[in-house]
């Protein structure tokens, strides 16, 4: 499922493709077409990102920023939604397009998304009540998060999973800053010492915009960056996601995996201890 970099480096580039102009909206698979059909003609006012959700703006024509209706586009990609870039003028759908979004110089097709659907201003209020401080937004409040994993009992590595904890964070993130910081993952919230937290908020602070700017997560230092290659030829090295069983990086003992609430969990035990 992609990680919160990748909904604020596509919110980015669609406020750059749309942003300001009326555009076309469709919905060849027809599961979004009579959302498709109110908006089309609209102008992308702007797209927004908070953790794994994306929003976008529109507003009718003639509308200025401050005035008028607006109606608001949620997309949650999940494991196998994504958006395809098209030249324009498009040819015809390939698949099960759910969204087609055609501007003057830009267009693409939205495929496989877990939601994209027409959100309320109060519905969007709702989701970001529910979502725990996003890193790479400037208005989050990291005390909130602090919070919520101190008073918990459940392993710091679950929490940093949790989206009602901390907005954005998905399985690399969690592995690699953990390692980082040297913090054994199953520790749980109540033992993160205020220093531990704030280490670990400010290396999200420091990977995550990495990630949006280069469209990969970028999380060895570089005096670690050689020796064995990536876990997929297209994927910077990481210290130890989807590295089982091969020696760390920095020690030499074998990465330990197991299965943490359901999803893989990768640590150094002799870099991370017990």
């Amino acid at each position: 499922m992609p990680e919160g970099h990748t909904l604020h480096r596509l919110a980015r580039r669609q406020q750059r493709q749309f942003g300001g102009h009326p555009v076309a909206l469709s919905s060849p698979q027809g599961r979004f077409a009579d959302e498709a059909a109110l908006l089309d003609g609209w102008t992308f006012h702007r797209a927004q990102a908070w953790g794994k959700h994306l929003v976008q703006e529109y507003r009718p024509p003639g509308s200025t920023p401050r005035s008028g209706p607006r109606q608001l586009v949620h997309v949650h990609l999940g494991i196998y939604g994504a958006f395809h870039e098209l030249p324009v003028p498009p040819g015809p759908p390939v698949g099960q397009v759910r969204l087609r979004i055609v501007g003057p110089a830009a267009a693409v097709d939205l495929r496989g998304p877990n939601a994209c659907e027409l959100y309320t201003p109060e519905e969007l209020d709702d989701l970001i009540a529910r979502l725990g401080p996003d890193p790479l937004r400037p208005d989050a409040d990291p005390s909130r998060a602090k919070a919520a994993i101190q008073k918990s009992r459940r392993p710091i590595g679950a929490l940093l999973m949790d989206q009602k904890v901390i907005a954005g964070v998905g399985n690399v993130y969690r592995a690699e800053v953990l390692y980082r910081a040297g913090i054994d993952p199953h520790r749980p919230g109540t033992s993160i010492t205020d220093d531990e937290f704030d280490a670990l908020w400010q290396d999200l602070l420091l990977l995550m915009p990495i990630g949006v700017r280069r469209g990969q997560m970028h999380v060895l230092r570089p005096e670690d960056d050689h020796g064995a290659p990536a876990y997929r030829p297209d994927r910077p090295r990481t210290y130890v996601y989807r590295r089982v069983g091969e020696p760390c990086r920095v020690c030499g003992t074998p990465i330990a995996h197991e299965v943490m609430e359901g999803r893989n969990l990768f640590w150094c035990p002799g870099c991370q201890p017990g």
